[in-house]
């Protein structure tokens, strides 16, 4: 079996210098792609890209970074085409970027709503409008999204609002696409090492959550990465269309 499977392509992953976005994009590069990140231009997190670069670049292949606001249309078109002159392609893209929140709608700011959606969603066609055509004439490409548990639930507001949203689109974009790009979206349930950020909103979310699973345990990052990693490798050439629950089976519905 191939250790390198994805030598020799270009992924780009949005919201990509911490957390599951920097695990995928190492991932990505231990599976042989080079990889151009992205995140927020906030000073706390230059160096986190930097040491992240480094990690990248360990695996011997190319890395690039630069900064954007996925919620700004223009950006989110500059950040595709500096991808694109920086690399000469791109052949993977993984919409990872994604803010939360869970304020009931009765209350909830405009803009909050706004960027939520525009994060999560909106950015998925501005990627595809920009990138697909660029994948088509090199007759190959991935698309990848994040959804999450938060689809299948009703009391996530906006946030389970945008990532339902998104197997919707993973849908029709699959249609329009083939056949040298697929298209799938991957929903994690409760990552582990997110828990404190979840507890903030919810601080026996995760028990409950854990308890709920048929598996009795939580997934983490890196198993979410290396999902992602897979759906680019021809072992899922003939997947598109489709989300795929990585969540321990606590979202399996019961009545």
């Amino acid at each position: 079996m191939n250790d390198k499977p994805l030598q020799g392509k270009i992924a780009l992953v949005t919201g990509s210098y911490r957390n599951l976005g920097a695990v995928t994009a190492e991932t990505l590069a231990s599976y042989g792609a080079s990889v151009m990140i992205n995140d927020l231009a906030l000073p706390e997190l230059s160096e986190v890209a930097e040491k992240l670069l480094k990690k990248i670049r360990s695996y011997g292949v190319q890395a690039a970074a630069i900064s954007g606001d996925m919620s700004k249309s223009d950006q989110v078109r500059s950040l595709c085409q500096t991808a694109v002159k920086t690399f000469g392609k791109v052949d993977i893209l993984v919409n990872n970027a994604g803010p939360f929140s869970m304020d009931p709608y009765i209350v909830m700011k405009e803009e909050v709503y706004d960027r939520v959606m525009d994060v999560n969603l909106k950015a998925i066609y501005l990627t595809a409008q920009e990138l697909v055509p660029v994948m088509k004439a090199n007759g190959w490409g991935r698309i990848i999204s994040m959804s999450a548990g938060s689809a299948y639930v009703r009391n996530h507001s906006v946030y389970g609002l945008a990532k339902y949203g998104v197997q919707f689109i993973t849908e029709e974009l699959a249609l329009e696409v083939g056949p040298e790009v697929t298209v799938n979206a991957v929903a994690p349930g409760q990552i582990y090492e997110s828990l404190p950020d979840i507890a903030e909103f919810d601080p026996t979310f995760g028990d409950r959550y854990t308890a709920r699973s048929p598996l009795k345990t939580l997934v983490t990052r890196k198993e979410v990465a290396t999902l992602i990693a897979n759906l680019c490798t021809p072992a899922y050439d003939h997947v598109t269309g489709v989300t795929i629950r990585i969540d321990a089976g606590a979202e399996i519905w019961r009545f």
